[in-house]
């Protein structure tokens, strides 16, 4: 059998030439560390880029753009490697991480950001003057790539999505310019990148609003997983007249027997409940009675929270790992739902390290599309569950798991996720309405119309 090789020997030919643009900046399979070089946060997403480029500043990203052009091949960005999907396959990716810029300007609460800086990194720098973008449950997650597909932040109750407070985007478009983009100079391009997703072009910096953070308490409650009904029961009593300011996510929890894992939790299965709120303890405690009336408690972490520290409330993973995820926002937690719930996915047993039950509504709920392609959230609450597959059979359990969650509250989902939380085979489409959609294609074929952009989440071709 022949194979023909004038198409790779074309490829190597074309990413050699851009090595010469940007020396030292440009890997393809020939690197030995090409496996983690082109791996996503989410080591189970096998992506299979062409090329990968370590983009130090905009003008690099402006020199691969441009070549990419000349070659007739898709871009891809990926600041960190959260949210990836195999949709980079074939594309030039390139990694954003080295643009770094922080300017903080307390006065205006604004804040400038590279596309490299990731939450922790913004988070310590606007710390000092009681000010907060509008942060996820993790430090890790780049301020930019979390933003442009919506964000649910620990604030947005109160604020609404991390995207509805981007000022200014700077962008590198399919002609190879770097332009800024605002309300006032391209309003539908603007509102894309406010929750639209990567495919209109490669994000440099973008501007953010801060929001005042003068005092937050909040941390993590815990108890035996045995303890799931009453505490569930505690947190749907509680999120039901909650405050704007008041934000809590209900877990359950199972740790693996790992030496890593703290004694206390190593290899044991919880419920918990985590806790943040823009306001004193004497306000916080009050509200959160209903919890700590319960029993059997094993921990207690709340108390005032450092905007620094705001990731270890959840504490969750920064290091990259395999995950399948599973994720719907809900209609409603009655004690049917809680029922079901806890049937499906409530054993100790359960393959389901995580499965998470985030209060939503206030500023979320009151959103439009005129914010934004994701528009309102009217759903109270949103469900999220992951699973580790560190074995082809825990792959296996974990996907039965997520059948029966699915299955189990198939009344009470509504179909629709939020853009962020779609698991690496979702369809994007599902996280935004068709009137978004329609206006979302208009925009990327009015930008982009050859398609040199390819998102990790491309919602203006996945339904081809």
């Amino acid at each position: 059998m022949t194979i023909d090789l004038s198409n790779r020997t074309a490829d190597l030919v074309a990413i050699d030439e851009l090595a010469t643009i940007l020396p030292g900046q440009v890997f393809d399979a020939r690197h030995p560390d090409w496996r983690a070089l082109s791996s996503a946060w989410n080591l189970q997403v096998p992506q299979r880029p062409r090329a990968v480029v370590a983009a130090t500043d905009e003008e690099d990203v402006v020199a691969t753009v441009q070549w990419a052009r000349r070659q007739g091949l898709t871009v891809s960005a990926q600041p960190v490697g959260h949210g990836a999907t195999t949709a980079v396959t074939d594309t030039i990716l390139v990694r954003t991480r080295g643009l770094r810029e922080i300017r903080v300007d307390a006065a205006s609460r604004v804040a400038r950001v590279g596309a490299g800086v990731k939450w922790g990194e913004l988070l310590a720098a606007t710390a000092p003057y009681g000010l907060t973008g509008l942060a996820g449950s993790s430090p890790d997650p780049s301020v930019v790539g979390f933003s442009l597909g919506g964000g649910l932040s620990w604030f947005g109750r109160a604020y609404g999505l991390a995207a509805h407070s981007v000022l200014a985007v700077e962008l590198v478009d399919a002609s190879g310019e770097l332009r800024r983009v605002t309300a006032a100079s391209d309003p539908d391009l603007f509102w894309a990148l406010r929750g639209g997703g990567g495919d209109f072009g490669i994000v440099t910096a973008m501007e953010i609003a801060l929001h005042p953070a003068p005092h937050v308490y909040g941390g993590r409650l815990l108890w035996p997983i045995e303890m799931a009904r009453p505490v569930l029961t505690a947190f749907r009593q509680i999120t039901a007249s909650a405050p704007e300011t008041l934000t809590l996510w209900a877990h359950l929890l199972r740790f693996p027997p790992l030496q890593e894992i703290p004694e206390p939790l190593r290899g044991g299965s919880f419920v918990s409940v985590d806790v943040a709120h823009l306001g004193g303890a004497e306000e916080a405690e009050k509200l959160l009675a209903p919890l700590r009336s319960l029993p059997a408690m094993r921990a207690d972490s709340l108390g005032t929270v450092s905007l620094t520290e705001l990731g270890g409330i959840s504490a969750e993973p920064v290091d990259p790992m395999p995950t399948m995820e599973l994720s719907g926002l809900l209609r409603d937690l009655d004690e049917v739902a809680i029922d079901r719930l806890l049937k499906a996915a409530g054993g100790a047993q359960s393959p389901l390290a995580v499965v998470q039950i985030r209060h939503l509504g206030g500023a979320l709920a009151r959103a439009t599309e005129v914010d934004g392609p994701t528009g309102a959230i009217p759903e109270p609450y949103q469900l999220f569950c992951l699973g580790v597959p560190v074995s082809p059979d825990v792959a296996a359990a974990v996907t039965a798991a997520f059948s029966a969650v699915r299955e189990a509250l198939a009344g009470h989902l509504t179909g629709r996720r939020t853009f962020n939380f779609l698991a690496d085979s979702d369809d994007p489409t599902d996280a935004l309405s068709q009137s978004a959609l329609t206006r979302l294609a208009s925009v990327k074929e009015a930008i982009d119309p050859n398609g040199t952009f390819r998102s990790n989440r491309p919602v203006c071709r996945a339904r081809g």
